[in-house]
């Protein structure tokens, strides 16, 4: 809950606006304040009465109001609350950020605030994809603007693709989490999540059947807890997991270079279901049947993300957590893959077609470590989330 909870939120100028008026209930449902301020380009969106009754609080939108600026007011407007949220964060209002300018009442409170900032982009893809945006973006982190979103999905200008705010609910989750004191606040976790698509030609892959709902699970868990977590995913069918930051990838190839490039973490839990090979030479163009004849495919080896990572000389995460699906002989098979991979802990499953967890809604996992192998009783999915990330907070609370 976010009781006695103060939110600075600046209301950028794009059609995304619409959704901060359901944002603004979301946040005081769950007992936050909100101050309300909103750019001239907002006002083409939403009205300020609109914000006001629902935040219950007067808008601010001018910086050159005499009343208030006789008592500095943007000096006090910005250090009041407990976290500065943009929603929607249009590429203009970024690009200001990124460059500190402070032309108006929202960049002024931007450049003033010595509060926690958190964004929630939000433009047509062609602007998101902007060799100029991705710098303003990669500005923001490196200052320490915490970003929630863009997903993809339908545009108001009939275009799809990422640059669509993150909904309410995600927002609330991500702020939710940024003014949580959890044990693993201030801590960053990776998450690799569903299965891994290795093509063979532009119409076809090799799978599996990961649903990445695991995945999923372990990374909401995590956040719970205050972690800042990176999740990496192949093309899962699970929902994502709100408040994190969420890469997409396909081939292991990828996901071995998203891995890469999300170090240093303090803990990394590799859920994901990569597929070992790939096709050496995928075709360009599609593979077409011939009569009394069938394809010869020839298979190279996959990068070995959880043994390069638990194998770092320099960089390994404080806790390396693998998964183990196997079929026969799980807790010998497992353990023997935790010594050949160098992880500190297994997760093994049984994923036998009986077992109905592949895929499914339930789990029931052996915990591998130095200590030997660890029995956890069958539950929901998000039951052994849980228990694992209060696990992983208790491993690193204590290194």
């Amino acid at each position: 809950m976010l009781t006695g909870k103060r939110i600075l939120l600046i209301i950028g100028g794009g059609i995304a606006a619409y959704k901060c008026l359901d944002l603004i209930r979301r946040l005081r449902e769950r007992g936050a304040a909100i101050t309300p301020v909103m750019t001239r380009a907002a006002e083409q969106f939403v009205t300020p009465l609109s914000v006001a009754a629902l935040a219950g609080e007067e808008v601010h939108r001018d910086l050159f109001d005499l009343t208030k600026e006789a008592e500095m007011g943007h000096i006090q407007l910005s250090r009041v609350a407990d976290l500065v949220v943009v929603a929607p964060a249009t590429a203009d209002l970024m690009g200001k950020m990124a460059n500190g300018l402070a032309g108006d009442l929202a960049t002024t409170l931007l450049m003033a605030t010595d509060t926690p900032v958190m964004i929630a982009p939000a433009m047509n893809v062609r602007m998101w994809d902007h060799p100029a945006t991705q710098r303003n973006l990669n500005t923001l982190k490196v200052d320490g603007v915490s970003v929630v979103g863009p997903n993809d999905g339908d545009m108001a200008c009939g275009e799809y693709g990422p640059g669509r705010m993150a909904e309410p609910m995600e927002i609330v989750a991500a702020i939710q989490t940024a003014l949580t004191d959890g044990p693993l606040r201030g801590r960053k976790v990776l998450v690799t999540s569903g299965p891994t698509h290795e093509p063979i030609d532009p119409v076809r892959y090799i799978a599996n059947r990961s649903s990445g709902a695991q995945g999923t699970a372990i990374a909401n868990a995590l956040r719970a807890l205050g972690a800042d977590v990176t999740f990496v995913t192949g093309p899962a069918e699970a929902a994502r997991p709100t408040g994190v930051d969420v890469i997409e990838v396909q081939s292991a190839r990828e996901m071995h270079e998203a891995v890469i490039n999300a170090l240093p973490v303090d803990a990394g839990v590799f859920a994901a279901a990569v597929a070992d090979w790939r096709v050496a030479s995928a075709s360009d163009s599609k593979i077409k049947k011939t009569k009394g004849g069938l394809p010869v495919l020839e298979f190279a080896e996959n990068p070995d993300i959880l043994a390069e990572v638990s194998q770092m000389d320099e960089g390994r995460p404080d806790l390396v957590v693998g998964f183990a699906a196997e079929t026969d002989d799980v807790v010998a098979n497992a353990t023997s893959k935790r010594a050949r991979k160098g992880c500190d802990w297994i997760v093994a499953n049984d994923v036998s077609p009986e077992t109905g967890i592949m895929g499914g809604s339930e789990n029931a996992i052996v915990l591998i470590s130095e200590d030997g192998s660890e029995d956890w009783p069958r539950m929901s999915k998000d039951e052994v989330a849980r228990a694992l990330a209060d696990r992983i907070a208790a491993y690193l609370g204590d290194s």
